[in-house]
């Protein structure tokens, strides 16, 4: 039997929940998965489950994952460096065979079987299927000294979003089925490209016009200068906080993202804390969340 006090607190729980289920049932949410979330082995499995109950009770979940450390890991067994530039892999026609093996073979098929494992039914994919992402190549411009003119480097295979034909993920996302996707791109010379994870989970969402976009990171969200966490922001506040240096480093792209996500019709999107067991649940379903929410200065 349980304990009054205990069924009390479980029954609040779900009151809780309730009006969250009620709001977004329907509704498209997209998942970027990385950071520890990927590597741990309680978390990943905690993520199965949260994507698992939001389909249950009527949201749509689509994945968007990374794999940047397996990739790195890969490589180092074939006795491969992996090479940065401002934060990008140099990507040559090796590494993109390893870069598409690792995220659309091994990581892409352990998350779609964690998913399986836990009732759901997920299927993998990345962006050659349906040719559903365009990919172009980046062409990195470097300033040199005071000179006008700017280094040119060559990145190799590394590419950002030109198009996204959501049909294929759309049909599957209002079915049964939850998409777990590989950001793999193809260009418009047949070649594959590397794209970052957070720009092609933005670009879905954006493509989809997606109730929300969360972002897994391995901190607790945006924080300000003196290390507190800032729970909610507008655009025009990010603006200021990159101005004054409060974001900066690899949370710029991630604002960016957002910030592109939400200018193109997504309604909010959550930069949450993926080392906490279940903390994509807690965002959507609780009235703390536990992480940072960034939302637009107006309704649309």
């Amino acid at each position: 039997m349980l304990q009054e006090r205990t069924a009390h607190q479980i029954a609040d729980v779900l009151i809780e929940a309730l009006p969250y289920i009620q709001r977004f049932k329907g509704k498209t949410v997209v998942v970027k998965f990385g950071g520890n979330a990927m590597v741990d082995e309680a978390l990943k499995n905690s993520f199965a489950r949260d994507i698992v109950l939001m389909k249950l009770v009527g949201i749509n979940p689509i994945v968007v994952h990374g794999g940047g450390p397996q990739i790195g890991q890969f490589l180092a067994k074939l006795g491969k460096t992996s090479n940065f530039i401002d934060g990008m892999r140099v990507t040559d026609s090796e590494t993109m065979d390893v870069v598409e093996m690792v995220l659309g073979g091994l990581v892409n098929k352990e998350i779609v079987n964690l998913i399986n494992q836990n009732g759901g039914k997920a299927v993998g994919l990345t962006g050659k299927d349906g040719d559903f992402i365009r990919a172009k190549k980046i062409h990195l411009k470097r300033a040199v000294d005071d000179d006008e003119s700017a280094e040119i480097i060559d990145l190799g295979q590394v590419g950002e979003v030109s198009s996204i034909d959501p049909s294929v993920v759309d049909m599957l996302s209002h079915s049964d089925f939850i998409p777990v996707i590989a950001p793999i791109g193809v260009g418009e010379d047949g070649f594959s490209y590397n794209i970052n994870a957070d720009l092609v989970a933005g670009k879905i969402a954006e493509v989809l016009k997606a109730e929300k976009l969360i972002l897994l990171t391995n901190t607790a969200g945006i924080l300000d200068k003196q290390g507190e966490l800032l729970t909610g922001l507008s655009i025009n506040d990010i603006q200021a906080l990159i101005v004054d240096g409060t974001i900066f480093g690899g949370m710029i792209p991630k604002t960016k993202c957002a910030t592109d996500a939400l200018n193109g019709g997504v309604n909010s999107v959550h930069i949450i804390d993926g080392r906490v067991d279940h903390a994509v649940l807690l965002e959507l379903f609780t009235n703390q969340g536990v992480g940072t929410l960034l939302f637009r200065t107006h309704r649309v």
